[in-house]
């Protein structure tokens, strides 16, 4: 990432916005920036498996799971397919499960937290829709940025 995102904010003011939500970090890449995709789901990463399956051609897979802690929506052998994809990093309003093997990948990840316990697999939600997380917008193709200091999405 060329730009720090305090550094960017400088720059764009509330011409970007910034993500309130306090997430913790996981993964070798601790900063990471690309073009946005999403997911909507609730207690069932089906659709986040598939879409880290899929070529992530450097973007950013920002997971809506409605701020559950109850189950995992990434765990490590997920997070090993969105790195061999090619993804940047993974937002998950939601937690992770394999913490300890997640930070090991090439990979941006920020969670809310941890749970061991798996989520279902049903294959309900949606993918590639507008979501909108403490107030931020995450729409299907804008520029997230992320590092420490935290996240910051193009408007």
């Amino acid at each position: 990432m060329p730009v720090a995102t305090a550094d960017l904010y400088d720059q764009l003011g509330e011409g970007i916005q910034s993500l309130s939500l306090q997430l913790r970090s996981f993964g070798r890449r601790t900063a990471f920036d690309g073009p946005i995709r999403t997911v909507r789901c609730f207690e069932d990463n089906a659709i986040v498996k598939s879409v880290l399956a899929s070529p992530g051609a450097g973007a950013v897979l920002v997971v809506d799971g409605a701020g559950s802690l109850e189950t995992a929506l990434m765990g490590d052998l997920i997070a090993a397919s969105a790195v061999a994809n090619g993804w940047a990093g993974v937002v998950i309003n939601g937690a992770i499960r394999d913490s300890v093997a997640i930070d090991a990948l090439d990979l941006g990840v920020k969670a809310l937290g941890t749970n061991p316990r798996k989520s279902a697999k049903l294959g309900t939600g949606e993918h590639d829709v507008t979501l909108v997380i403490s107030g931020v917008v995450f729409r299907p193709g804008a520029r997230l940025y992320s590092d420490e200091d935290g996240i910051l999405v193009e408007r």
